[in-house]
């Protein structure tokens, strides 16, 4: 038989229910809730709401739930294009 690796325990505790995650194009995460965050850390923040922002850009007061700062800062866009006419 050839050599399997030993599975990995996962660290968070798994459930059987599955939550649905929808990842909003430069916003937040939305996770049905509740939902439980292991933080860095390992703290871990929970939440019972029935729905959940989940911060991704780290701007957020309120870290790991978004508070829309993200909103407040315009993305960075790309020079406009030098037109000399000649």
């Amino acid at each position: 038989m050839p050599n399997v690796p030993e599975p990995i325990p996962c660290p968070v505790p798994v459930t059987s229910d599955a939550r649905r995650v929808v990842v909003e194009p430069q916003g937040p995460v939305l996770v049905e809730g509740p939902v439980e965050i292991v933080l860095d850390d390992g703290a871990i923040a929970r939440s019972d709401r029935f729905m959940v922002a989940v911060c991704t850009c780290r701007r957020s007061r309120t870290y790991p739930w978004c508070d829309t700062s993200h909103r407040r800062r315009e993305r960075a866009t790309s020079p406009p294009e030098n037109r000399n006419p000649e």
